[in-house]
């Protein structure tokens, strides 16, 4: 290798053994959290994206793919948001094994492009220095120049990429500037010296270090990324595959031992020489200009951080939320309605009267049909809940959240998960990787469930529309938007109070300070929106067209058969006869007694049944219990009015305003499905301890759902409401 008169370190000669324009590229696009690296990968890739995770690890994995200017096809894997690549966490571990190569099925990327704030340049340059040192060519994607400028800084690029001895795009993502100048120096790097380590390791930091490079380098690390493993190790232990290397653990401790011994604190020393480079870096190539003041952030977090108004404010706006879910909806829902029933309808008039009639629109269109419908709402729910983490305010409500939460011994950082919980239990449970403390993360896991998650909603909206009635409150909500707000409110509070109950008993320990990033309120970038939007209702739609198409099969079998003899009853009692007569009924009379203290009769038993693989099976199991695959209007729901209806053997209403409410309340409390059941286990340390936690985790969240459905029906019935 060579030196630079400014001591800059490079390679001797351009690399020559990867691919070239004519070629496919993979690049990884990596970078601290808040710099705008998904916006940048969504406006790269386009809709061109799939999700899934990576091989034995709950990890998300993203991909997408463009093609360039000169027809080369990159793909671009999206890593997990990290400040850096210390692997204390399973985000950062799976970075640094991607980067490493050491990821299963996982290809070494061509190319690393670097995604750093040029607002927060120091923050951002300690993984960047990190990231240059692994023998990858490297591209600095400096993002959001314009807040930058806005901020007072100006950043000399063309200095800032001969000293770091990488290539430097300005770029605003979130306008599409810079793309075309990224993406051709995307397909110019592989052909470029490789960066190096900036700075020199003191004599006695090499000398230690140098048996654990070598160790690394018998393992098949990449002889160009030993030294930064080597350098990282000093202060943190190894992880992942790296810590199965036989004598590695010990070659660091002696390590440690030696740079101790010869006065220098061992687990300090890559932060020191890293952060004494990037002030060096900063004093160069940053420039500071205006007299500074408030910026337009900070008067807005005067308001909506304020000790008083901020929580109000925070309210108001998750009402406001909720409304929306069911009155924006409720037109789209109606169209979705129709359609199905259209379909249900083709179906019935292309076929001849028979099972397989039956099995097509009373068991899969009725039941997928149900489910389907609540589409908009999910949708909505979902965009708004985008729209609050791209404009910056979902880390304002956690900040919010940071005094309700210490009264339970965790903080702030806790609600972030929860929050998440509100759109799914896993990735939920997966955020709770932020939280450094074990017992804040296991109180947070086992909590997050509580939060009231999209595949409940078809629950709430079908019992709410059904027997709550629209009244208008306060001019502005009505009665049905607010039920649905005090279901999200009742797991909530519950949450915390759950959380409080553990954090004082099993999971007894100290509370901790809440440190978090503040990001600087922006308007969201709409093909992000779009782009987030679009895959997460997606997956609700695979499950409807995977797990909940599977389970309506099966259950209008179970329903069907065997077969009754009903040829000398009216149609309803026919319906009536046979259902109670099939392996269904006979399951939902066999379950009866536990549930009738609820209020809930056996066809509501063999809908709970049946939603512990979902909980929005419950209503795709109703639909093929009634039947009702084609009788919705514009105006009405059919399975809906055969809810209104139902009757007992007595005559009285099988359905009533109370146990609907009973009903809810069970499922804003139960443990009803089974990847979230799968998610805890693996997340909670795997094997017999993680099975004994969700196993754990599901019988005290149904007694608890139990206990506050027999408590909703039985006071209500003391209060003389109708049960």
């Amino acid at each position: 290798m060579t030196q630079s008169e400014s001591g800059r370190t490079l390679s001797e000669a351009p690399r020559t053994d990867l691919p070239t324009a004519a070629r496919s590229l993979r690049i990884a696009l990596i970078g601290n959290p808040n710099t705008g690296k998904s916006t940048l990968f969504n406006a790269l890739t386009g809709m061109r994206q799939r999700v899934g995770n990576y091989a034995g690890v709950t990890v998300e994995r993203i991909e997408g793919r463009y093609r360039s200017e000169s027809g080369t096809e990159v793909s671009v894997l999206d890593l997990p948001g990290a400040y850096s690549l210390s692997a204390t966490s399973p985000d950062e571990e799976i970075a640094l094994e991607v980067l490493l190569g050491l990821a299963p099925s996982v290809p070494v990327p061509d190319v690393v492009v670097l995604v750093v704030d040029a607002s927060n340049l120091e923050r951002n340059l300690f993984m960047a220095s990190q990231v240059m040192e692994l023998g990858l060519p490297v591209v600095i994607a400096l993002n959001q120049v314009d807040a930058a400028e806005v901020s007072g800084l100006r950043i000399d690029a063309v200095e800032l990429a001969l000293t770091l001895g990488a290539q430097v795009v300005a770029t605003v993502a979130t306008r599409g500037t810079g793309l075309d100048v990224l993406r051709r120096a995307v397909e110019r790097a592989p052909e470029l010296p490789l960066p190096k380590r900036q700075f020199a390791l003191p004599e006695l930091v090499e000398k230690a270090l140098a048996p654990v490079e070598q160790l690394l380098l018998q393992s098949g690390i990449s002889p160009a990324a030993t030294g930064m493993e080597a350098l990282r190790m000093l202060s943190v232990n190894p992880s992942g595959h790296l810590s199965g290397i036989e004598g590695l653990s010990e070659a660091v401790t002696r390590a440690r031992e030696e740079v101790q011994a010869g006065g220098m604190h061992a687990r300090a020393v890559e932060a020191e020489l890293r952060y004494g480079w990037i002030s060096e870096v900063i004093n160069s190539t940053v420039h500071r200009f205006g007299a500074g003041g408030r910026t337009l952030t900070d008067r807005i977090d005067a308001v909506v951080l304020h000790r008083v108004f901020g929580p109000l404010i925070f309210v108001v706006l998750m009402a406001l939320v909720f409304q929306s879910v069911f009155t924006w909806a409720e037109p789209l829902m109606r169209v979705v309605e129709r359609l199905v029933g259209v379909l249900a309808d083709l179906a019935a008039g292309a076929l001849p009267e028979g099972q397989l009639q039956s099995l097509l629109v009373d068991g899969v269109i009725a039941g997928v049909g149900s489910v389907i419908v609540f589409v908009p709402q999910i949708v909505i729910l979902f965009t708004f809940i985008g729209i609050l983490e791209a404009t910056g305010y979902m880390a304002r409500a956690a900040f919010i959240m940071d005094r309700f939460m210490r009264g339970v011994g965790l903080h702030g950082r806790s609600f972030i998960p929860m929050l998440s919980g509100y759109a799914c239990a896993v990735p939920g449970i997966m955020a709770t990787r932020t939280i450094d403390n074990p017992k804040d993360r296991l109180a947070t896991i086992m909590v997050v469930p509580l939060m009231s998650c999209s595949a409940r909603i078809p629950v709430y909206t079908l019992l709410i529309g059904s027997f709550i009635p629209a009244t208008a409150v306060a001019g502005i909500f009505n009665l049905q938007g607010l039920t649905l707000l005090a279901m999200y409110f009742l797991g909530t509070a519950a949450a915390l109070v759950i959380a409080g109950i553990f954090k004082k008993t099993l999971l007894r320990g100290p509370s901790h300070p809440m440190i978090m990033e503040l990001p600087p309120y922006r308007l969201p970038d709409l093909q992000s929106l779009f782009l987030v939007v679009t895959q997460r209702a997606g997956l609700f739609l695979r499950r409807a067209g995977t797990v909940i198409f599977a389970l309506t099969i099966v259950l209008w079998a179970l329903a069907t058969y065997p077969r009754v003899e009903t040829s000398d009853l009216s149609p309803e009692l026919a319906q009536e006869a046979q259902l109670a007569g099939s392996y269904l009924g006979r399951a939902g009379h066999l379950v009866e007694p536990v549930v009738a203290p609820l209020g809930f009769d056996w066809k509501i038993g063999v809908s709970i049944i049946s939603s512990f693989a979902a909980r929005e099976v419950f209503v795709a199991t109703m639909g093929t219990i009634y039947g009702v695959g084609s009788g919705a209007d514009e105006t009405s729901s059919a399975l809906r009015d055969r809810l209104i209806n139902e009757t007992r053997l007595d005559g009285t209403p099988a359905y009533t305003p109370l146990i609907a409410i009973a009903l809810m309340v069970f499922y804003v409390f139960a443990m009803m499905c089974v990847s979230t059941n799968a998610i805890v286990a693996r997340e909670t340390g795997g094997g017999w301890t993680g099975a004994r936690w969700a196993i754990f985790q599901f019988v005290w969240m149904f007694i608890l759902a139990y206990s506050a459905a027999l408590l909703v029906y039985r006071t209500g019935l003391l209060l003389g409401f109708a049960g």
